[in-house]
């Protein structure tokens, strides 16, 4: 699992410091998710399991499944 580096990703943007932009920012969700997912998995929660593993593959999709299909507008 990679580490979220909290460095911006573009100087001279508007984004504020540390926020290294939506990539970074969905690399940063399915990483706690996966651990949240953990937690609810040792206390038999199958519900939050579930949609916290939907929302790792969503988070997961936005960072490495755009490469290879393209660009998604989902807005």
């Amino acid at each position: 699992m990679r580490a979220f580096s909290g460095k911006s990703g573009n100087p001279g943007t508007d984004e504020p410091p540390g926020d290294g932009g939506p990539d970074e920012a969905a690399l940063f969700i399915a990483e706690t998710v996966t651990d949240l997912a953990a937690i609810a998995r040792r206390h038999e929660l199958p519900m939050l399991v579930r949609l916290l593993e939907m929302a790792r593959l969503e988070a997961e999709e936005r960072v490495w499944g755009e490469g290879r299909r393209g660009r998604r507008n989902l807005s």
